[in-house]
């Protein structure tokens, strides 16, 4: 695939044989983000982790300092007593038993993230084979599912981001939009950092991240030292 004149003007600026510290390296990214539009700036971390093993997946919540976009539409599955938390908190749709049957019955899904106290949960039985494959079925592990409805779904609109390691070991994250400060964007990349080696699996052994590259949208891939980040 042809490169455009642009990408490849922009990747002379990056030594792909360097790998830059953190502050560097989000200077090129800043650098390299000049397209028409506002694009986003990912993280791509390349875990050593042994993915076949259930004990060494990786996978937690954020919240980061600075918001990476619009917030999200949430849908709460909430018993009627907790109704009035869920719309009060900022929940944009109730989850009652009529939108679960058409969920189940159309497979149609129009919501970002789901949250749901544990009461509830058997009932969702009936879409988790749409929900699950999409990773919006409610889960503990992602604080999508409690009793705290009002802080589950004010997380969310703060800007509260679920990761996870893919099939391949690697996390793709993204940590904000081009037009964000080099500062704003360092914090988020720094939080990010900081929760995946918090969850780092007991069982894991040797390095654990393997290589981290920022990239924003349509720019070059930047490698970041890390060691400087262990």
């Amino acid at each position: 695939m042809a490169h455009s004149k642009r990408y490849t003007e922009l990747k002379k600026l990056v030594d792909p044989k360097k790998a830059y510290a953190p502050e560097e390296a989000m200077a090129l990214v800043k650098k390299t983000a000049n397209t028409k539009f506002t694009g986003s700036v990912e993280v791509h971390i390349n875990l050593g982790i042994d993915v076949k093993k259930g004990d060494q997946q990786v996978r937690s919540t954020i919240i980061f300092p600075h918001s990476i976009g619009k917030a999200k539409k949430v849908i709460a599955f909430v018993a009627p007593d907790k109704e009035k938390d869920a719309k009060d908190a900022g929940a944009d749709i109730i989850g009652t038993e009529e939108i679960l049957d058409q969920i189940a019955k159309t497979g149609k899904i129009d919501f970002e993230v789901a949250v749901a106290t544990p009461d509830m949960m058997p009932k969702l039985a009936k879409v988790a084979k749409v929900l699950g494959p999409t990773g919006l079925m409610p889960n503990p592990k992602t604080d999508t599912v409690g009793t705290n409805v009002k802080k589950m779904i004010e997380d969310v609109k703060k800007g509260k981001v679920a990761f996870k390691n893919d099939t391949t070991g690697n996390i793709h994250q993204n940590i904000g939009k081009s037009d964000m400060s080099e500062k704003e964007l360092l914090e988020n990349f720094m939080i990010l950092i900081e929760a995946v080696k918090k969850v780092k699996p007991a069982s894991a052994k040797g390095t654990y991240l393997n290589s981290v590259t920022l990239t924003s949208t349509m720019g070059p891939g930047v490698k970041v030292d890390a060691g400087k980040l262990a």
